[in-house]
């Protein structure tokens, strides 16, 4: 008899994929694509298509009046009440706090602190800097710890992944709601991640935390499919990538997340709810 394919010892078959929408990151515009969503309403209308492709989970950028990336928090409670009210909890929202090249350190993790939100990204390299003390930082990551946000620590390559086992290791970091977030590939113009882009974070990693992969370009599903196989969760949207598989631009972040889930789903892995998806993230580790 055939044995069904495992991962860490799971059957593929007995872990949810969860599927993240990031719609719009912090520099897309209409210009790039006019289904990119730069308001409460468009967040919300987006969030509703992309939950019934497939998605668990949206990565949520905001953005001020002129259209400009924006860490406001009003501006994300509004975004935050106006997708609740379309989907109510079928999607676990995750806020980014992103710099975007606007915001320093203490300003991004000031933020955090005010909105309080169920979820999070953060960049790694955006706030373990020179200007935030060593001390500030593990008092900071203790408070996102003892409020149970569930905070996904961005980070770029193997040496990102190993400094923040590090940080883990030396007790700057306690058991919180942790996962990661490996990003295949930068944000430059023409970016085009490969799958062979996962392998030196899978090189590195201690298989502690769940991880989730992000990528850029057409083959953006290839990537994601390529994470999935080896028990991972995935990124995808108009943030990093506009287009399908075949090539052809992409009518709505919807057919990204649709892509997503039948690769998944090929795979022998359940979709994740958002249930799951809180379940899985939101467990201390």
């Amino acid at each position: 008899m055939t044995q069904p394919t495992t991962v860490a010892g799971v059957p593929l078959a007995d872990s949810p994929l969860i599927i993240t929408v990031a719609p719009n990151g912090a520099y897309k515009r209409a210009s790039d694509h006019p289904a990119v969503p730069l308001t409460a309403a468009a967040l919300a209308a987006d969030a509703k298509a992309c939950l019934d492709a497939g998605a668990a989970m949206m990565h949520m950028h905001v953005r001020d009046a002129e259209g400009r990336h924006s860490l406001d928090a009003q501006t994300y409670r509004d975004a935050l009440a106006a997708v609740k009210q379309a989907v109510g909890d079928a999607l676990l929202v995750q806020v980014t706090s992103e710099a975007a090249g606007i915001y320093k350190a203490a300003e991004q993790m000031a933020m955090v602190r005010e909105l309080r939100p169920e979820a999070v990204s953060i960049g790694l390299r955006e706030v373990a800097v020179p200007d935030i003390p060593e001390s500030e930082l593990a008092a900071f990551f203790a408070w996102i710890a003892r409020e149970r946000i569930m905070a996904q620590i961005i980070l770029y390559d193997a040496a990102d992944v190993q400094r923040w086992q590090s940080m883990r290791e030396r007790g700057l970091v306690p058991p919180g709601a942790w996962s990661v977030l490996y990003v295949l590939g930068r944000y430059s113009a023409g970016q085009v991640s490969s799958p062979r882009d996962l392998l030196p974070f899978l090189q590195v990693a201690d298989g502690t935390l769940p991880w989730a992969i992000c990528a850029f370009g057409r083959e953006e599903n290839a990537c994601v499919t390529a994470a999935a196989a080896f028990g991972g969760h995935v990124r995808v949207g108009f943030e990093n990538n506009l287009f399908l598989r075949d090539g052809s631009l992409a009518a709505g972040n919807a057919a990204l997340v649709a892509q997503a889930a039948q690769g998944g789903l090929t795979l022998g892995r359940p979709l994740a709810s958002a249930a799951d998806a809180r379940r899985i993230y939101g467990e201390v580790r």
